[in-house]
């Protein structure tokens, strides 16, 4: 009977481990607030991205300053050669620019994305 409670407190916890498990690419929202120009606002958000892995082709309302925290990721930015950044590296990225990011390190990789967008539009706009 001992074995069977063993087995079934295994298994439970290894169901809860992969609950909990890093998502493959995960943001997490920190601050977002009005600025002095009317029908701005700036948002800075953390994107954290296990090794491989991509955040598709997108754009954004306005301005983006990406800053590696940690890692090595690769940006493309439509019309432009595909430039690596590793941590302490930053890239500005212009409004409705369309661009893509990729973790082409060995382990995790995040930035920080500070945006100037228009306000009461997505923030995000998947490109085709």
């Amino acid at each position: 009977m001992k074995m069977i409670q063993a087995i079934t407190l295994a298994l439970l916890l290894g169901t809860a481990a992969a609950a909990h498990a890093e998502q493959p690419l995960q943001r997490t929202d920190l601050v977002s607030g009005d600025i002095d120009v009317p029908g701005h606002a700036a948002v800075q958000v953390r994107v954290d991205f296990a090794p491989g892995v991509l955040a598709p082709r997108h754009a954004h309302p306005g301005e983006e300053i990406a800053y590696v925290l940690e890692g090595v990721l690769e940006y493309k930015l439509d019309g432009r050669e595909p430039v690596i950044l590793e941590a302490g590296q930053s890239l500005f990225i212009p409004s409705g620019v369309v661009h893509s990011a990729r973790n082409v390190g060995d382990g995790k990789a995040s930035e920080l994305a500070t945006y100037v967008v228009r306000k009461d539009e997505a923030l995000v706009v998947p490109a085709n």
